[in-house]
């Protein structure tokens, strides 16, 4: 368990990384999150304020979470304690909560108790946490990167106030850099180095809203930076080359199982659906880069060629099954190539969602009305005395009959429904016209699907 004053994180703070070091002390220090600690946001409020409750801190790494739950330790009256879910267990959740209990019945004082990826907690370590929470013993604040309503049990959730972290800004990131730059006490201002424009922004750009990948990426290039110039470069200037040699590989976010996983994948598939091949192309890069499991990307693309396009291009599902085939035979780095074929056809398809939605209404049908038997002339006659039953007895073989085509009875008796209703887009036109023909021979005949 990690027990933790202000002084001693101030100490830790000088010999520790750059992130570290430049951790913001107070709300003034703070950059980004303005929807929560802007002038009368309610966090703001609650921080200065000290008006203590449960809080959940949400979103993606290097957003401010930590940082904030520091500087309310900075300014709260209330004993702070900090454990992290990683190495914490029940028994240490419970000495925390033991002494929160002595510390309010002798002396009034309360407790914050400070969980850092509080998702890593299990559902016994959380459910230990909910009377102390419940009963004021403690007040919680969980800092988490996974959404809370997967990750944390509902009845501890629904106990706490929710924040929401956004990843910061490129301006944000260039902000927190070049403070780093100049801070003599805790940052690189003992160096005396410039960093380039164009350095400056690709560093803001690579960190993908994440403040400590900045300035780790920022202390590594200014520490190896040699104490003499060479070539063009002038010394004690950062450049843009300088930069990108000291991060050979960036660091994509991405996980392959929690809320980036989910969210990439979402935008891929939306992306195909709104027909844009570029956008599309650039999320199966994102998870290529990744490290995403290409068979997974095939499977949502079949998946994707029968939801969104359908019948309004019947060849986007031989196309992406296809795909997914070669990307199994072959594996990567090739396999990225059928997938993107796949990707750029199906965004450039034509789209319908009719036989989907038409399952959908079928499905519905089966699960909310009365099953009804099989008409007797539909059902199996391959079998000695299925005649005797009356079974395939009328049974009209429409390939008898010109254009292939007889109009007969399929659904059951006394349901009258009309689940497919194609669209104009592609060859579901030409499906369209041709079922509102046999349609009409049916209605003609007396058989009626409709509505």
């Amino acid at each position: 368990m990690d027990l933790f004053s202000y002084s001693q994180e101030e100490s830790i703070k000088k010999e520790g990384p750059l992130a570290r070091r430049m951790s913001p002390r107070s709300l003034e220090e703070f950059v980004g999150q303005e929807h929560l600690v802007g002038e009368n946001k309610p966090l703001r409020r609650i921080i200065e304020e000290d008006l203590l409750s449960s809080l959940i801190f949400y979103g993606p790494p290097g957003t401010g979470k930590t940082a904030l739950a520091r500087i309310i330790a900075a300014t709260t009256r209330a004993q702070f304690v900090r454990i992290n879910a990683v190495t914490a267990g029940v028994k240490e959740v419970r000495a925390v909560i033991d002494d929160a209990r002595k510390l309010r019945g002798g002396w009034g004082r309360r407790t914050i108790l400070f969980i850092d990826e509080i998702h890593r907690f299990n559902k016994a370590q959380q459910d230990a946490l909910l009377p102390a929470v419940e009963e004021g013993v403690v007040y919680l604040i969980g800092a988490t990167t996974e959404n809370p309503f997967f990750s944390i049990n509902p009845p501890l959730l629904s106990r706490s106030l929710l924040f929401t972290f956004e990843s910061l800004a490129p301006e944000e990131i260039k902000t927190i850099l070049l403070r780093a730059l100049r801070d003599e006490e805790r940052g690189l201002g003992k160096y005396n180095v410039q960093l380039e424009k164009e350095a400056l922004e690709y560093l803001a750009q690579i960190a993908e809203g994440d403040a400590r990948i900045a300035l780790n990426a920022l202390e590594l290039a200014v520490t190896a930076l040699p104490k003499t110039g060479h070539n063009s470069s002038a010394p004690g200037t950062v450049t843009l080359e300088q930069v990108r040699e000291n991060l050979r590989r960036r660091n994509i976010k991405y996980d392959r199982d929690g809320d980036y996983h989910y969210d990439v994948i979402s935008a891929f598939i939306k992306s195909i659906r709104g027909s844009d091949p570029d956008a599309a192309l650039y999320w199966l890069a994102r998870m290529l880069e990744a490290g995403e499991d290409p068979l997974f990307i095939a499977r949502r693309l079949v998946i994707s060629a029968s939801e969104d396009i359908g019948n309004a291009d019947p060849q986007a599902l031989c196309l992406a099954v296809a795909a997914a085939q070669a990307v199994h035979q072959i594996g990567l780095p090739e396999g990225r190539i059928p997938l993107a074929q796949a990707t750029a056809y199906l965004a450039s398809a034509p789209k319908s969602n009719a036989a989907y939605l038409a399952l959908e209404k079928a499905l519905a049908e089966v699960r909310n009305a009365s099953h009804k038997r099989v008409p007797p002339h539909l059902r199996d006659a391959g079998y000695k005395g299925a005649s005797k039953l009356g079974h395939g007895v009328g049974y009209l073989y429409p390939h008898d009959f010109p254009g292939h085509f007889v109009p007969q009875r399929y659904l059951p008796e006394g349901m009258e429904k009309q689940f497919y209703y194609p669209t104009e887009q592609g060859a579901e036109k030409e499906i369209k016209e041709r079922l509102s023909h046999w349609r009409s021979l049916k209605a003609q005949d007396g058989v009626h699907n409709e509505d």
